[in-house]
């Protein structure tokens, strides 16, 4: 048993068991021997009674045929289905000859089972393995390795001899081309048209297919393609070679496992919705989505633009589906994002800021108050899908964040011109983290106009000190600076004290160099190609947000496993040494770069 116990107690997380435990638990193993090519696990069967802990030999978790990862010794499978009663949701199978610790439910003989905490969630796959070897290393390939061949089919094919053609190449899709006009044809195609009552198999296949196919290029990473299909709630994308020719299809089957295409799932859904509860029972899927891609192993900033494109998704269908009612207005209305949901950067539990403009119309009379009765109804069914409005008051029903082009043109070039009015910078700020979700080039002139408008020393002197006005909470020699008073007394913000010190840095790059596109990261490493910062300060910035965020992200990830409120106020000394120490570190570098650009900003300008 001594083997046992000390092989054990080196293997995370039984490594954090007490050593009465630990021997209770030593007592229960049963040693079993697996040959190369044996099933262990066959996915959907009877939940488990027991679970397995590898010691000698490596074994495989296979998603339907497929390979998604090889664990090793230390490492446990089957623990998720005994500790859930599911049934397991993969097959693993031995990939060599494999010696395997075998336990039955631990909980009712361990004096504190509750350490014994397992890094997975519904999913056999631990986040350290697909880190190093799984999804994650998949998605930084080129789409060029990733995609099926291109098949053809002739562009005065009809629906059934289309369906030949696929039939015959064993693939979900075929390419036209209509004068040099690529399309695209796949399986779903053809159910949606089998639905119908009026589908002819004679009919041309034109009829059914889409034109043009949404495509990226062939030496694209897989895990921008896969956000492709997300933001367009696609299954296929064609990629494209030399000269823009088709030379394959990528197909989301194939770029991911189960779990991480639940987005997929979530985007299909709301397209799919006709009525808000429908899109509410969509968006209900939206938490355990955000818990599987963490537990998964997904890039906490990938996650973010993952979930980002079903915000988008969702408010894009809102807008669909709120009913106007009395208020009939035939303004053309484009509805905008602010804050860190613009910036893809959003968390599970953040409020949604939200903006209208509307395009003017001579001789329409008063408009504003019946687009804003509507924006009313649009962020009630918002907040029936989970998605809360601003508490701050950043949203489409305020007359400050719904205007016409005109005023919202007039009044955002005059913060620029004079940066003393009242919220000058604040509301010029918030333009220039804006992101229009509906009509895209109505709400994005808006930004546009102002950040054509001459940016002054005076205007870019004000709002880098209002940039750096948000401080980290940095000691004079080793602690953080907490709050002395109040409920948070004894505790700091990491958002409001962490992140958002690095995002106005990024937001200021980009009022300075007139592109508000992109993220924070985006934005930051814009600011050291124009040389605003330098490659160290920028590195720094980029992995102190990154860090912050995935702290954050991993705190309210755990607020919803456990169906509690989310917070981002910390008690430091609730925190392990090297959180505390990694934080300290990233909170003074990220006030050195404030420092330093207050006193040379100007000599970095372009």
């Amino acid at each position: 048993m001594r083997e046992y116990v000390d092989f054990l107690g080196g293997q995370p997380p039984y490594d954090e068991l007490e050593s009465t435990d630990l021997d209770a638990l030593a007592r229960l193993v049963e040693v079993e021997f697996f040959p190369a090519g044996t099933r262990i696990i066959e996915a959907g069967e009877a939940p488990l009674s027991h679970f397995y802990v590898v010691r000698t030999g490596e074994v495989e978790v296979v998603d339907r045929g497929r390979v998604i990862d090889l664990l090793g010794s230390g490492e446990t499978f089957g623990q998720i289905s005994v500790l859930s009663g599911l049934p397991p949701p993969l097959d693993v199978r031995a990939a060599e000859d494999s010696l395997c610790y075998r336990f039955p439910d631990p909980r009712p003989i361990l004096a504190h089972p509750e350490r014994l905490q397992f890094q997975h969630y519904n999913t056999l796959v631990t986040r350290e393995r697909l880190t190093r070897s799984g999804l994650v290393d998949q998605a930084l390939r080129a789409a060029r390795h990733q995609m099926r061949p291109a098949v053809w089919c002739p562009v005065g094919a009809t629906v059934s001899e289309a369906a030949a053609v696929i039939t015959d190449a064993a693939q979900s899709y075929a390419l036209l081309d209509r004068g040099g006009e690529i399309g695209i044809v796949t399986d779903s195609d053809f159910r949606r048209a089998l639905a119908t009552a009026s589908f002819d198999p004679h009919a041309p296949v034109t009829t059914i297919a889409s034109f043009p196919a949404e495509s990226i290029g062939a030496d694209a990473l897989v895990g921008d393609a896969f956000l492709r299909m997300i933001e367009c709630g696609l299954h296929h994308l064609v990629v494209r070679g030399a000269a823009d020719r088709p030379v394959g299809v990528l197909r989301v089957v194939d770029l991911a496992s189960a779990e991480v295409r639940n987005p997929l799932v979530i985007r299909r859904a709301v397209d799919d919705a006709h009525t808000i509860d429908e899109l509410a029972a969509a968006a209900a899927l939206l938490p355990g989505t955000w818990v599987e891609l963490y537990d998964t192993g997904v890039a906490p900033m990938h996650i973010a633009g993952l979930l980002s494109a079903v915000v988008d998704a969702l408010l894009q269908r809102l807008v669909e589906l709120t009913d106007i009612g009395d208020d009939c207005v035939p303004h053309r209305t484009s509805w905008l994002l602010l804050g860190s949901v613009a910036r893809r950067e959003p968390l599970p539990r953040s409020d949604v800021d939200t903006s209208l403009v509307w395009e003017d119309l001579p001789g329409e009379r008063n408009p504003a108050r019946k687009l804003q009765r509507w924006a009313g109804r649009v962020l009630d069914n918002m907040e029936r899908c989970g998605l809360e409005r601003c508490v701050d008051g950043a949203n489409a029903t305020n007359p400050e964040f719904a205007r016409s082009r005109a005023d919202a043109v007039s009044t955002a070039t005059s913060w620029i011109r004079n940066p003393t009015q009242h919220n000058a910078l604040l509301l010029s700020s918030m333009i220039a983290d804006s992101r229009p979700v509906t009509g895209l080039s109505l709400g994005r002139s808006v930004s546009d106009a102002m950040l054509a408008t001459t940016r002054s020393h005076e205007y870019l002197s004000a709002l880098l000190r209002f940039t750096v006005s948000s401080r980290p909470p940095v000691g004079f020699v080793r602690n953080f600076v907490v709050e002395q008073s109040g409920a948070n007394r004894g505790h700091l913000d990491l958002k409001a004290r962490g992140l958002v010190p690095i995002a106005s840095l990024g937001r200021w790059i980009a009022v300075v160099t007139g592109d508000d596109r992109g993220s924070t990261i985006t934005r930051l490493r814009r600011g050291g190609a124009s040389n605003l910062l330098t490659p160290d300060e920028t590195e720094v910035l980029v992995q102190a947000f990154e860090y912050i965020y995935g702290l954050i992200l991993g705190r309210e990830i755990d607020a919803i496993k456990t169906s509690t409120a989310a917070t981002t106020w910390v008690a430091p000394n609730q925190l392990d040494s090297l959180t505390r120490r990694y934080l300290r570190e990233a909170f003074r570098a990220v006030a050195e770069v404030q420092n330093r650009l207050e006193s040379e900003w100007v000599a970095r300008l372009p």
